[in-house]
C-alpha cells in the first residue's frame, strides 16, 4: 500500500444504522453492501454480530457475497462477541476483519467499567490476542480515545500492536475533539509507536459531529499521520452523525494544494448515488443544503452567480457534479417500453434483481406508467428500492378511498388484505381524522389492531413534473420506545402515506410486535 494513501472505513451498515428509526433489513444492507462496493470502500463494517440473529446474518452474508472489500465485524472484548464476529466474518477468508473496542478514557474506566489502567490493558491484549485466532486483519478502538490521557494511549497502541493488531483506531466518540487538539493527539501517538511509522500498523480515526467538526477533524488526524478514516455516507449516525465519507473524500480530491500526496480509491462517481440509495434505505432524507449530495450543492439562484457559471464553471463551482455522480438523466421510460427494456435499465442503474422481484417491480412500473407519461430514473429507483424494503405483509392495502374539504370531516374508507396461511382475507373499515393521512392512518390502525404514533413525516417529489411519484417516509413508535420506519410510493400522496404506514406496520409485527431485542452497543 501507498504509504499515502489513506483507506475509506465506511460504518454506514453499523454505526449509521445505530440512528433511531434506521434500522435495515438483510435486503436493503445488502443492497447498500453492493453500492459501497461499487463505490470501492475498501472496509465494509457490515454490523455487530453478537447482538442480534439479525446482525449476525448480514455480517455473514455480505462476507460471501461482497468481494472486493474487506468485511468488519463489530466486537467488544468479551469471549462470546469475538467469537460471534469471528464466525460471521469467516466467509470473507483474508477478507475478512474484527474490530475490537474498550473504554479507556478515565471517565469510563472510573464510572462505566469501575477498572484501573493494569485491567485495561489486560483485557485489551486479550481481546487482540483472541481475535487474532480468527483473522489476520484486527483493529482495535480505544473507546473514547480523544478523552483517554495522552500518555496511556500510547501504552495502549503498543500493547495491541504488539498483540497482533493491524489497525489501531482512535475514536473521539462523544465529538469533543476539535481539530488542532485532535491532530496533535495523532501525531504524539504516530511519533511515541515505532510500529505507526514502519508501517506495521496504521492509525485510524473515527470521529462524531456533535460539534460540527467530524470531517475536520479527521482531515487533521490525516495529515498528523492517520491512514484510514472511519465514515458513513451522508454523515448519518447517532446523536448527530458521524464524519461524511463524501465530504472526507471530496476534500481530499479538490483540495490537493492541502493534502498533497495523499489518494484514496474512492469511485467518486458513485457518491451521489449511494447517498440517494443510503437515504430511502434508512429513512433518513438528505438536507438541500448538505455539501455534495444535497440538492442544492450545485444550485445557483443568483444572477451573478449564474452569470460567472455561464463564463467560467471555476468561478462559483470548485467541483465538477460530474465526478460525483450528478448529471442528466437518461432519456426516460413510458408504459409501453418492455420488461428488457426495464431489466436493461436496472442493471445499467447498477441493481442485481432476482428474476421474480424483476416480475413484480415490472407489474408496478405498468401501473405507474399507466398514470403518468414518462417513467424516469428516480421512478425506477424509487420502486426498486419499494420491492428492497419489502417485509412479509402481513396486510397489503387493496382498496382506499377518502372524503376531504374545507366544510367536511376528512374520512378515509380502507380495506385491507390479510395473508393467513397462504389465504387472504380482505377487511374493511373506516375513520375519521384531522385530515385525509390521519383519518387513512387511522383506518389502519382499527384494521390491524395496532397503534401507532406517528413521530415523523417526509414527502417528496421523486421525479419531475406534475405527474411525479410521490414518495413518503416516516417513523412510527408503536408504544415500546422504538422507531420504526415505513417508506412508500405513489402519485397520489394520501396513497404513498398509507402504503409507508403498512410498511411500518408490516415491519412492526414481523418482529413479533417489537423491535428484536438487543445488546446495548458500544460507540467506537
Amino acid at each position: 500500500m501507498s504509504k499515502n494513501k489513506v483507506l475509506i472505513f465506511d460504518t454506514t451498515l453499523r454505526d449509521g444504522e445505530q440512528c433511531p428509526g434506521a434500522s435495515m433489513n438483510l435486503r436493503e444492507k445488502l443492497a447498500v453492501a453492493r453500492q459501497l462496493s461499487r463505490l470501492k470502500v475498501d472496509v465494509i463494517e457490515a454490523g455487530f454480530p453478537v447482538i442480534s440473529e439479525g446482525d449476525f446474518t448480514a455480517v455473514q452474508t455480505i462476507s460471501k457475497q461482497i468481494k472486493n472489500a474487506q468485511i468488519a465485524g463489530l466486537a467488544r472484548c468479551v469471549n462470546k462477541d469475538i467469537d460471534a464476529a469471528g464466525a460471521a466474518v469467516k466467509p470473507a477468508g483474508k477478507r475478512g476483519r474484527i474490530h475490537v473496542f474498550l473504554a479507556t478514557s478515565k471517565i469510563h474506566r472510573e464510572h462505566k467499567l469501575g477498572k484501573a489502567q493494569d485491567q485495561i490493558l489486560k483485557l485489551a491484549v486479550d481481546g487482540v490476542k483472541r481475535a487474532c485466532k480468527y483473522v489476520k486483519d484486527v483493529e482495535f478502538s480505544p473507546e473514547d480515545g480523544s478523552r483517554t490521557e495522552p500518555d496511556f494511549l500510547v501504552e495502549i497502541c503498543r500493547a495491541v500492536v504488539k498483540a497482533g493488531a493491524t489497525t489501531v483506531n482512535i475514536p473521539d466518540t462523544v465529538g469533543w475533539a476539535v481539530p488542532e487538539q485532535y491532530g496533535a493527539l495523532i501525531a504524539h501517538l504516530h511519533d511515541n509507536v515505532s510500529e505507526f511509522q514502519t508501517g506495521k500498523a496504521i492509525i485510524s480515526v473515527h470521529c462524531h459531529n456533535d460539534l460540527g467538526l467530524a470531517v475536520a477533524n479527521s482531515l487533521a488526524a490525516v495529515q498528523a499521520g492517520a491512514r484510514q478514516v472511519e465514515c458513513t455516507v451522508n454523515g448519518i449516525g447517532e446523536r448527530a452523525g458521524n464524519a461524511a465519507l463524501e465530504e472526507i473524500v471530496m476534500a481530499l480530491q479538490t483540495r490537493k494544494d492541502v493534502f498533497r500526496g495523499f489518494s484514496c480509491g474512492i469511485n467518486s462517481k458513485e457518491i451521489v448515488k449511494a447517498s440517494k440509495l443510503v437515504a430511502r434505505m434508512s429513512g433518513l432524507p438528505v438536507q438541500r443544503s448538505k455539501a455534495i449530495v444535497g440538492e442544492n450543492a450545485f444550485a445557483h439562484s443568483s444572477g451573478i452567480h449564474q452569470d460567472g457559471i455561464l463564463k467560467k464553471r471555476e468561478t462559483y463551482e470548485i467541483m465538477d457534479p460530474r465526478k460525483v455522480g450528478w448529471g442528466k438523466t437518461e432519456l426516460p421510460l413510458t408504459k409501453h417500453s418492455g420488461r428488457a427494456a426495464v431489466a436493461a435499465r436496472l442493471k445499467h442503474l447498477g441493481f442485481k434483481l432476482s428474476p421474480s422481484d424483476i416480475a413484480a417491480l415490472f407489474d408496478h412500473f405498468k401501473d405507474i406508467g399507466d398514470k403518468k407519461k414518462f417513467v424516469y430514473d428516480e421512478d425506477l429507483t424509487a420502486l426498486v428500492e419499494d420491492i428492497l424494503t419489502m417485509v412479509p405483509e402481513t396486510w397489503t392495502l387493496n382498496y382506499l378511498n377518502v372524503s376531504t374539504g374545507n366544510q367536511t370531516v376528512p374520512t378515509a374508507t380502507v380495506r385491507l388484505l390479510k395473508t393467513n396461511g397462504g389465504k387472504s382475507e380482505s377487511e374493511q373499515d373506516a375513520g375519521i381524522g384531522d385530515g385525509p393521512v390521519d383519518a387513512a392512518l387511522k383506518a389502519i390502525d382499527r384494521i390491524t389492531h395496532t397503534t401507532g404514533k406517528l413521530m415523523d413525516y417526509a414527502l417528496r417529489s421523486v421525479s419531475q413534473g406534475k405527474d411525479a411519484l410521490g414518495e413518503v417516509s416516516m417513523k412510527v413508535d408503536f408504544g415500546n420506545g422504538k422507531l420504526v420506519a415505513g417508506r412508500g410510493a405513489s402519485t397520489d400522496i394520501i396513497e404513498a402515506s398509507a402504503r409507508a404506514y403498512l410498511n411500518a406496520v408490516n415491519r412492526h409485527l414481523d418482529t413479533g410486535g417489537a423491535q428484536t431485542k438487543k445488546t446495548k452497543r458500544g460507540k467506537p
